[in-house]
């Protein structure tokens, strides 16, 4: 037997049911608030990721499945969706056609790394990116979106942690300060971070391991380095996320894992889901659409995680419809089933019918089987009296209606209102 790739698995039963829940909500408020989808494929140019994330993090050095393709061209599988929509947005010509664009895409993304809870090599993400304003305004939006889905969904035990990076300008003086300061530190720092203070020290406050955390811990923070457009931008989107009716945490350590993060950063955490807490982050790269060829136009985006974001989804809307099981004898009544079915699909209830000839016993045990609430019966005298039988299978009774199902389907209906 052929079994799956480790860090890859099938998403089944309850745990799919939950992805589609999530995936509905977010939907529903991401059209209401203007986003529209974009579709782009899992398969780029490596050069794409390299340009964008940057060649000093962990997602390029270490995780990314790479291969030279049957042309010649290194190609990856995306470790993650602002780079593709980046793309997409400037080969797209997005920004000729629209003053604010505002997309979302959902679907595989890929990253070799060590499985573990809520974390696999192949794991699906909800992406939502805006390109054209610099201003916080967009940035409380964003939150607001994100404190919307969770809403609807139930999540309660979540904190919201924001942070700003600053400027190109302040961050580099940032920079030269920290670098001083790690400099001091090397060898209480892990292997990783080592690597991470020559080519990028920032990212050291992203390590998780306990020695670097205390090697930093009284490190000079970037937010005392600010300058005051910076200041200002990052003090304005407090105010309107006060004004959302938003509370989030200032965690001035938080930086993010990719180079392109500029300004306003965040992260949404939960503490079910252990030391990988994060199961909503993003942040503004004002920089990026213009590094990738594109004009000088900021964006700023999340990605939402769905295989955490379900670990933590308990209680989620199910659907009051019933499940109808048609149960059919002869050639006669075969020929009706589907005349039977459009009505039922018309009213969106879910139906059910056996696809071989068998016996009304074989076809009740199967209807037993999915826990269908009706079970229609049609057999040669059914066809010959114009009627069809109807057994309700939670109380066992049964009536008689006329073979144009109306009356049957009023009844059906009528055990749910909600329909």
């Amino acid at each position: 037997m052929i079994k799956r790739l480790r860090g890859f698995r099938d998403i089944t039963g309850e745990e799919a049911q939950k992805f589609r829940i999530i995936e509905e909500v977010s939907r529903k408020y991401l059209e209401l608030l203007g986003y529209s989808e974009v579709r782009i494929p899992i398969l780029e140019k490596t050069e794409l990721f390299v340009r964008s994330i940057g060649d000093s993090t962990d997602i390029v050095r270490k995780e990314m499945f790479t291969f030279i393709d049957a042309s010649g061209d290194s190609v990856s599988l995306r470790p993650e969706a602002t780079a593709g929509m980046v793309r997409a947005y400037i080969e797209g010509n997005f920004y000729a056609k629209e003053r604010i664009t505002k997309v979302f895409t959902i679907g595989s993304m890929f990253r070799h790394e060590r499985p573990q809870k809520g974390r696999f090599r192949e794991f699906n993400q909800l992406d939502v990116e805006v390109f054209g304003s610099y201003g916080p305004l967009i940035d409380a939006e964003l939150i607001w979106l994100i404190t919307l889905i969770l809403g609807e969904l139930k999540i309660k035990d979540f904190r919201i942690e924001i942070n700003t990076l600053g400027c190109s300008v302040c961050r580099e003086k940032y920079k030269k300060l920290f670098s001083e300061f790690v400099n001091e530190r090397l060898t209480c720092l892990c292997e990783d971070c080592k690597e991470r203070a020559k080519k990028n020290p920032l990212r050291i406050f992203d390590c998780k391991k306990p020695e670097c955390h205390s090697a930093t811990q009284d490190a000079p923070l970037l937010f005392e380095s600010l300058c005051e457009e910076c200041m200002a931008h990052f003090g304005k989107f407090k105010e309107l996320l006060a004004g959302f009716g938003i509370q989030t945490i200032h965690n001035n350590r938080l930086v993010r894992g990719l180079d392109y993060y500029t300004r306003t950063v965040f992260e949404v955490t939960s503490e079910r889901l252990g030391a990988q807490k994060a199961f909503i982050a993003g942040g503004r790269y004002d920089n990026l659409v213009r590094e990738m060829g594109g004009p000088n136009i900021p964006g700023i985006g999340f990605a939402l995680g769905l295989e955490r974001l379900s670990l933590i989804l308990e209680t989620y809307p199910k659907k009051e419809v019933p499940k109808v099981f048609i149960a059919y004898l002869g050639e006669e009544a075969k020929k009706r089933l589907f005349g039977i079915v459009k009505q039922l699909l018309d009213k969106n209830i879910p139906v059910y019918y056996e696809l071989d000839d068998r016996s009304l016993k074989s076809q009740m045990r199967y209807a037993n089987s999915l826990s269908v609430d009706y079970v229609v019966i049609i057999g040669e005298e059914e066809v010959k009296n114009g009627v069809v039988i109807l057994r309700d299978m939670k109380n066992g009774t049964q009536n008689t209606y006329g073979i144009d199902f109306t009356q049957a389907l009023a009844e059906i209906l009528k055990s749910f209102p909600m329909r």
